[in-house]
């Protein structure tokens, strides 16, 4: 995120696309709320009726997967209409002439075609965006989760470049992570492309300055990423460690997913439960919950936070540090002789640039001495609540010429319906954590598949009973409900039950930069049972 939560309630305009805010972040979004009673304009960019819809201003129903072509449109309208931060342009990007030139054929009427959303409603959304004063974009895995994730992100990049709505109080481009430490995982180096503190691994001076750290040679080449290695089980990968995440269930086309993970000689996941990934291992080695561990956590924001155990870990449970410190020994590896989270999170402030600044000491104590937000490069610096003020970390602002293109798959006559995948407010992404919680089952008790009542009429399926949902790679049985929620040609469901699997189906392709799988968008077919 470029800009705190506190300055989610201070834009004039806010323009939300792929986000479930209010059921995936409720928190959060009461910071939105707060500036829509304040007075602030809001647009929302789904293609189904979610919760934010009913307090939105304007209302985008764009088709699954056409995120490109609606954002295209709207760039172009704001050009145009000359709309645009000349000053800002001039002193702070590049490349804007020939994006200028790139916007000429992505009208609003052309992105009508492919979104279907009308392109008064485009224009109007580009008119409040580009004349605010302040404006600000919040998206999240809505956006990500196609073949098309990085495109989607630089064309709202573009739209808050060329109107000067980054590196200001109330502006920015703002992912909301899925989970409680994602930002911090990618901070500690858990990324193929990076070491801790997003420092690249191809980068010579970051090869010399790790090897000396760690006084052993630095593989010179990038990692895999998870799909890569899912691909190579069996082949070149016969073992695999998983930690705290229960992939049979969260990854798509899961019968790929299990083929995989039963390929391997040997699998052992770290868990606070026996998940459904777990149960394939050969080892499960319990871990300590979020309430019975020490150590640090850097949420959405980039606020780095000190986590206190409140209860002593039951059994034989250990923290996940723990863990794979005793494993790095029995593998003969130097330097895991860690005691406490706390020389951990010391080496990492002293090996990334952007916890320079920060120690086990003045997390300890809060943020009494700042609001211990990264970057915090030194230790007199009171953290950076707001990104690229006044310039950027790497010079200037690159605008991007992206082009639209179609999802992986799209439908046609043996699947005919569009089936899109997220989150649901009362179960908490796998269920692994909400479903064994008393009382969660009288908010939700089974999954469902939103379908719109025309559909269930044009389908012959019948509202509270089951259907078969099928796609190329499988099918599944799960029941109807009838909402308006879910447009026409368009139907719902989470992957939170593992008795409906709805992964299974998922999986048609993934972004070619970042490998996200293109979760959101899955050509399906409807059958009464």
């Amino acid at each position: 995120m470029s800009n705190p939560l506190v300055d989610m309630q201070k834009p004039d305009v806010i323009f939300c696309i792929g986000t479930n805010m209010t059921e995936c972040h409720p928190v959060a979004a009461t910071g939105l709320k707060k500036a829509v009673a304040r007075g602030a304009k809001l647009i929302v960019a789904d293609p189904r009726r979610i919760g934010l819809a009913e307090i939105s201003h304007l209302y985008l129903p764009l088709r699954v997967g056409s995120d490109t072509a609606l954002l295209l449109g709207m760039a172009h309208v704001i050009a145009r209409e000359g709309l645009i931060d000349e000053e800002f342009i001039k002193n702070r990007t590049v490349g804007f002439d020939e994006f200028f030139e790139h916007l000429s054929p992505w009208t609003p009427e052309w992105a009508e075609t492919i979104t279907g959303v009308p392109a008064k409603d485009i224009k109007t959304a580009a008119m409040w965006y580009g004349s605010a004063d302040k404006s600000a974009i919040y998206y999240t895995l809505g956006i990500t989760e196609h073949i098309c994730g990085v495109e989607n992100v630089q064309s709202l990049c573009n739209l808050a470049l060329m109107t000067g709505n980054i590196g200001r109080e109330g502006t920015g481009i703002n992912p909301m992570r899925g989970q409680n430490n994602i930002q911090g995982a990618g901070d500690s180096g858990a990324l193929p492309n990076n070491y801790p503190g997003f420092q690249s691994v191809t980068e010579p001076a970051n090869q010399a300055k790790f090897k000396r750290e760690y006084d052993t040679e630095i593989d010179l080449e990038k990692g895999i990423t998870k799909v890569t290695a899912l691909e190579l089980c069996g082949d070149r990968i016969h073992a695999m460690l998983i930690d705290g995440e229960n992939t049979l269930l969260s990854d798509p086309d899961r019968k790929h997913c299990e083929h995989a993970l039963r390929s391997l000689e040997h699998l052992v996941v770290i868990d606070i439960f026996l998940t459904e990934t777990a149960q394939l291992a050969d080892v499960v080695l319990p871990a300590t919950a979020w309430g019975e561990t020490d150590g640090v956590c850097t949420n959405t924001e980039r606020r780095v936070q000190r986590l206190r155990a409140a209860v002593p870990p039951p059994g034989e449970a250990k923290p996940d540090w723990w863990i794979i410190c005793q494993i790095a020994q029995r593998l003969g590896f130097n330097g895991f002789d860690f005691d406490s989270p706390k020389p951990i999170f010391n080496e990492l402030c002293r090996v990334s640039p952007i916890y320079a600044g920060l120690d086990w000491e003045r997390i300890d104590k809060g943020a009494k001495n700042g609001v211990n937000q990264w970057p915090v490069p030194h230790k007199a610096h009171p953290g950076t609540p707001r990104l690229h003020e006044g310039e950027f970390v790497n010079g200037r602002g690159i605008f991007s010429n992206v082009h639209y293109r179609d999802p992986a798959e799209t439908i046609d006559d043996a699947f005919p319906m569009w089936l899109t995948t997220g989150r649901r407010l009362q179960s908490y992404h796998t269920h692994t954590q909400t479903g064994r919680a008393q009382g969660i089952e009288y908010l939700l008790s089974e999954e469902t598949l939103e379908v719109n009542p025309a559909d269930i009429e044009k389908w012959g399926l019948s509202d509270g009973e089951w259907c078969q949902m099928s796609s190329a790679r499988g099918s599944i049985t799960i029941k109807v409900k009838a909402t308006n929620r879910s447009p026409r040609g368009t139907v719902f469901a989470s992957f939170s039950f593992a008795d409906v699997p709805v992964n299974l189906l998922t999986g048609s392709g993934y972004d070619a930069i970042t490998h996200t799988a293109e979760l959101k968008v899955c050509p399906v077919r409807l059958e009464p049972l």
